[in-house]
């Protein structure tokens, strides 16, 4: 509106420049219409003329544009300072949507998706969403706004020579819409080709020693440097179209002004219209304001088919089905009494089962050893347990008590998980002992390091257990990291432990420690342990051995080595080499 008003008041600026303006010497009574607002600021300006003369009554008009057009842009920044905050809570709110469905989502799902490809979703795409979609809207909002005002000021001035231009806007739109037809699905394919080219980055990260060791530098480059021309390829065809918006809007909306100003001069000139040349001229100033608010709009929609594009991908998540639900009266489990029964139980990831009809029962207090060879089916055995994944057939039985019918929460308050590999945050020593707990005392963080034989090795350190240890701890060796990630076991004091080859991945002096440590940790606690290295479960209450998906023996090492079975066969293999 202040805009508006600036712009009007340019109308007698002129009539009193070119002396084309006629003298009111009369008001008339105060209402609320442009018609009595305008006749009495009129006879306001003559007044002024009468009195003090011409050149003052410029003075006077151009400080009362400068006012409304300080108004005009106070108002702007009123109206950004008050959207911004509503835009970036948008964009906090999805990144922890986005989190919390991280986190929710079964681990299966990640056995299905690239790792590189869930955190460009989780950054990039809500970046892209954050800078193409939301941010812009500080000015899409007030725009179209905005054009009805002006829109609604030039039907006022002249509602023919309006029409005419009303005819010519929705067809430079309509153009403007087919140059962006395909922007949202070759964006789509720029993320999907970038998620591909983070992935690569991640394996060449954790897989390095190997690239180095296998002389394959030359290798990872080249299939680097191939995904990422595609990857360019295609967002050199992405901007090249998105630019296209800017110079091309302007272009037709330059054309749709220098038709309206032929046409509309042509109708001033012929007397064919109630337009005064001032009023003409303040009528093209007008119309040029529709211009900007009209190239936001079709900035804003290139921006938006690009920006739908990384939505898409951000829905794939939020979308995608959380498989380990818990059941709305799901019962509480406080402590473990009786056994865990592994009953009737098969399980497959997609078509080919990897596990088939396990029975099993576990009772509270026994040391359960789960052997054989790569590929049986042990791990996949142990991670049902918690829920990390649920049986396609058959049940798992706590106290009775079936893993579905139970909170899930309570069911992995009564675990603790040692696995193979050392699952450790970028955070000090004190706080990954201390994970998923809160309030916990230093002396009590101390007395798990000392069961876990961690205790001097981290007071040795620089800041003690203030110590940083580096992303997945690689800053401590690996015996470390499993003594550091057996003490978070220790404070956690779970009635069942789940050992999955917790030792395989360390030399003798680790093993001898680490194994000492879990010694301490099983004492008087139901264990199930995955072991490759028969020797550390000879003491084991029962031994399963698993083949092909099944087990197909199970007793104490002694009773097995008389059975003369798959166990033995292994045990002799192991003593031989």
């Amino acid at each position: 509106m202040f805009s508006l008003f600036s712009f009007t008041m340019a109308i007698p600026f002129l009539g009193i420049l070119f002396n084309t303006k006629e003298m009111v010497t009369e008001p008339v009574a105060f209402e609320f219409s442009a018609k009595a607002v305008q006749h009495n600021f009129n006879y306001f300006i003559t007044q002024i003329i009468q009195s003090e003369g011409p050149s003052t009554a410029l003075i006077y008009i151009s400080i009362f544009m400068v006012f409304m057009v300080f108004l005009k842009t106070s108002f702007n920044y009123l109206g950004n300072f008050t959207i911004i905050p509503l835009i970036n809570g948008i964009i906090r709110d999805i990144r922890n949507k986005l989190y919390k469905k991280i986190v929710n989502l079964p681990v299966a799902y990640y056995s299905e998706e690239k790792r590189g490809d869930v955190m460009l979703k989780a950054t990039g795409d809500v970046q892209e969403i954050a800078n193409t979609i939301f941010r812009p809207l500080r000015k899409a909002i007030p725009a179209p706004i905005q054009i009805i005002v002006y829109i609604g000021a030039l039907f006022y001035m002249n509602y023919k020579l309006t029409i005419f231009a009303l005819i010519l806007i929705p067809v430079s739109g309509y153009v403007i819409a087919l140059v962006g037809k395909n922007l949202r699905k070759a964006s789509v394919k720029g993320q999907d080709s970038l998620g591909v080219l983070l992935s690569i980055i991640e394996e060449t990260l954790y897989g390095l020693r190997i690239i180095k060791a296998f002389n394959s530098e030359k290798r990872s480059t080249q299939k680097f440097g191939k995904q990422n021309q595609h990857y360019t390829d295609i967002m050199n065809k992405v901007l090249r179209k998105r630019i296209l918006a800017h110079p091309f809007s302007e272009f037709l909306s330059t054309t749709v002004i220098v038709i309206i100003m032929w046409y509309g001069g042509s109708l001033v000139l012929q007397n064919a219209t109630t337009l005064t040349p001032q009023a003409f001229i303040a009528y093209l100033a007008i119309f040029s304001q529709i211009i900007q608010p009209s190239k936001t709009l079709s900035n804003y929609y290139y921006n938006v088919k690009k920006g739908l594009a990384s939505f898409d991908r951000v829905n794939s998540i939020l979308d995608a089905e959380e498989t380990i639900k818990e059941k709305p009266n799901a019962r509480s489990i406080e402590n473990f009494e009786q056994s865990i029964v592994y009953k009737d139980l098969s399980f497959r990831y997609n078509t080919d089962w990897v596990l088939k009809d396990i029975n099993l029962e576990i009772n509270k207090g026994e040391m359960v050893a789960i052997v054989g060879q790569s590929g049986a089916g042990k791990s996949t055995l142990v991670n049902l347990l918690p829920r990390f994944y649920d049986a396609t057939r058959g049940d798992i039985l706590i106290d009775g008590n079936s893993l579905k019918d139970l909170k899930i929460k309570h069911l992995r308050d009564l675990m603790g998980l040692v696995s193979q590999e050392s699952i450790l945050f970028n955070d000090t020593v004190f706080n990954n002992v201390a994970f998923g707990r809160d309030e916990v005392a230093e002396e009590d963080v101390i007395q798990a390091a000392k069961v876990a034989n961690a205790h001097v090795f981290i007071e040795e350190l620089p800041e003690g257990y203030q110590t940083y240890i580096g992303d997945m701890g690689n800053k401590l060796s690996g015996g470390q990291r499993q003594r550091l990630s057996i003490a978070r076991a220790v404070l956690k004091n779970p009635p069942i432990l789940i050992l999955d080859e917790a030792t395989s991945s360390l030399d003798t002096e680790s093993e001898k420690l680490v194994q000492d440590a879990l010694s301490r940790l099983m004492h008087n606690r139901t264990s199930i342990v995955i072991a490759h290295r028969l020797s550390t479960v000879r003491e084991a209450d029962k031994i399963a051995v698993m083949y092909q998906g099944s087990i197909s023996e199970i007793g104490s090492h002694d009773k097995l080595i008389k059975n003369d079975g798959i166990y033995k066969k292994l045990h002799e293999m192991q003593m031989f080499s």
